[in-house]
């Protein structure tokens, strides 16, 4: 089984809201997850991003691969705490 961690939609038509989870790369984008893990809300000015990050630790430790668009916000994140 290929662990993912991505982006997950939830929120409203045009209210986008997001959770950061564990998934297996079959299943669908707003499915089945093995643990949600942390939020991004881009609708604020500075779009909050909170993620836990032993427990991202961990996932990637035991072979999870983080999706291209959460790298990037993780990359914004780290270049905005400097």
């Amino acid at each position: 089984m290929a662990v993912h961690i991505r982006l997950a939609r939830a929120g409203a038509k045009k209210r986008p809201f997001y959770r950061i989870v564990v998934t297996d790369h079959r299943s669908p984008r707003g499915g089945r997850f093995l643990e949600n893990i942390g939020t991004f809300d881009p609708r604020r000015a500075e779009g909050i991003f909170q993620i836990n990050t032993e427990r991202l630790a961990y996932w990637q430790s035991v072979g999870a691969q983080q999706s291209d668009t959460l790298r990037d916000l993780m990359r914004k994140k780290s270049k905005a705490a400097v």
